[in-house]
């Protein structure tokens, strides 16, 4: 719909709840623009947290099981609750976290560093997708749900949705900063982190858990948004460099601007028609992404 800015303000001061235009403000677009900030921030923020503590530039919330986790719970709620709208996005909140778990109890097996994280984050999404495709092929019907979720979007997004899951990502985003100062120290190296007397484990794992409850969150209303967790904290980076306590805002603010310009694109270029916004974001990201790549010099991660 096509509403002049005066007719926006005047229509919210009025509080008319029986205007069209007071009711698309206030049930469409304020919680979907609430929604794409929550969504570019969690994601970028939980992107800059694993890309830093990992020390893999290619590093994102899909790499730790985050995605494969939420993805399974929701197509189990949609297979066997469909009428169940709120209880998906709970299960794919709770599915992201408990996959986060069960790669670092696996990795933890073998001393939990880095590189056993990430085989062990590509064995469980593995294993996870063998299960929810299973399930597609029993339950066909789940399949329309299904590539909803995978693209990702924030139509129908309603502040009931958003409540819980943006109280998550502000404390979770608040503790990302606390621990921004020893993911400093655990991007050294795991020998320097360890004589400068950080608790490596503890750290690792206090950090992989708050990048997954930030990722969790976004994808419980949001699905599998693409391309935010990865490219934003490199584009943070080339601005601000390294250092975490300024990067995980940056990259929280970057993200938030990147998500909003997404949707909106997502909105205006075919309208009336509207394209899911998780392809808009494969449509920017993957070039600037293949940009970042070239730009890099063999043996170095970031820079």
């Amino acid at each position: 719909a096509k509403i002049s800015l005066s007719d926006i303000i005047s229509s919210m001061l009025q509080g008319d709840h029986s205007s069209n235009t007071y009711r698309i403000i206030s049930y469409v677009r304020i919680p979907r623009t609430i929604a794409a900030v929550l969504v570019g921030c969690a994601l970028s923020v939980a992107g800059a947290i694993l890309q830093s503590v990992l020390n893999n530039s290619l590093a994102s919330p899909s790499i730790i099981g985050v995605n494969s986790g939420a993805g399974l719970f929701f197509v189990l709620t949609a297979a066997f609750f469909p009428t169940s709208i709120h209880l998906s996005t709970i299960a794919a909140f709770v599915g992201a976290i408990l996959a986060v778990f069960l790669v670092y109890f696996i990795a933890n097996k073998t001393g939990a560093s880095r590189m056993a994280i990430v085989l062990s984050g590509v064995a469980v999404s593995s294993f996870i997708g063998a299960i929810t495709n299973t399930i597609l092929t029993l339950k066909p019907d789940t399949l329309i749900a299904r590539a909803a979720f995978i693209i990702g979007g924030f139509s129908g997004v309603t502040l009931d949705r958003v409540a819980f899951a943006g109280v998550i990502i502000i404390i979770g985003f608040i503790i990302a900063l606390i621990l921004s100062y020893d993911m400093n120290v655990l991007a050294l190296g795991d020998e320097s982190a360890k004589s400068l007397g950080l608790n490596i484990a503890r750290i690792r794992f206090f950090s992989l858990t708050i990048a997954a409850i930030l990722a969790g969150s976004a994808i419980s209303f949001a699905g599998l948004i693409g391309f935010v967790g990865l490219i934003v904290p490199h584009a943070s980076r080339l601005l601000v460099g390294h250092d975490n306590r300024i990067l995980i805002p940056v990259s929280a603010l970057l993200g938030s601007i990147f998500s909003l310009l997404c949707d909106l694109l997502a909105r205006v270029l075919f309208a009336p028609y509207e394209i899911p916004v998780g392809i808009i974001m494969s449509f920017l990201g993957g070039p600037f992404f293949i940009y970042l790549l070239m730009k890099r010099r063999r043996g170095q991660l970031y820079d």
